[in-house]
């Protein structure tokens, strides 16, 4: 039996208004963020899920919070649908990591599975840990609408991961998952289709 995952990216934060890479720092939402975050809560009442799983951090809960009023329910955390950790780019922009180390910036950039961040997760390890979390939410759920809100990059490689695209490609083939905009995907056994990408709540 198939399971509907809603995909959606938590709201803007204070680094993102500024482009700086937030991984595993708990960074908080900016006004803009929080009508985000309601403008997905509006929606879920539109479109009413079965349940509605978050990362840990700060950010995804609080995306979440307008959602799980709106149709009272308590949220589901994930450890595994954390953000990837980029180790010395956290805090920081590509375009600054550029100015002082530029072939590593190209490097990242021709393919940024093979050639992470200085420190960084190793972007196969996320990619593995985020679909495993989504198979085991989706087999949680049989047949049912399930919202999960996560993060850009994480959601991405797994997004590559069960619809077999080159992880390597993740940035070339899906430049970027709008703040709280949906992607659902279905998920039937070992199968996965994309339904929708990027749809905005309002």
């Amino acid at each position: 039996m198939s399971t509907s995952l809603l995909l959606a990216r938590h709201g803007q934060t204070l680094w993102h208004a500024e482009n700086r890479y937030a991984g595993v720092s708990d960074v908080g939402l900016t006004d803009t963020g929080r009508a985000q975050a309601e403008a997905l809560g509006r929606w879920a009442a539109a479109h009413p899920v079965d349940a509605i799983w978050t990362s840990p951090l700060s950010r995804a809960v609080v995306t979440a919070e307008p959602a799980c009023r709106a149709l009272g329910l308590t949220p589901h955390r994930e450890g595994d649908l954390r953000e990837c950790d980029f180790g010395v780019v956290e805090g920081r922009t590509l375009a600054e990591f550029e100015a002082e180390h530029p072939r590593a910036a190209q490097a990242f950039r021709d393919d940024p599975v093979a050639h992470p961040f200085p420190g960084a997760e190793d972007p196969r390890a996320a990619l593995e840990r985020g679909t495993a979390a989504l198979r085991r939410i989706a087999a949680a759920h049989p047949g049912e609408r399930v919202l999960v809100v996560a993060h850009n990059t994480l959601l991405r490689l797994v997004l590559c991961s069960l619809l077999h695209i080159p992880a390597g490609q993740y940035r070339r083939v899906l430049p970027k998952l709008r703040n709280a905009a949906v992607s659902e995907i279905r998920i039937n056994g070992d199968d996965t289709a994309l339904l929708s990408l990027n749809v905005p709540c309002e």
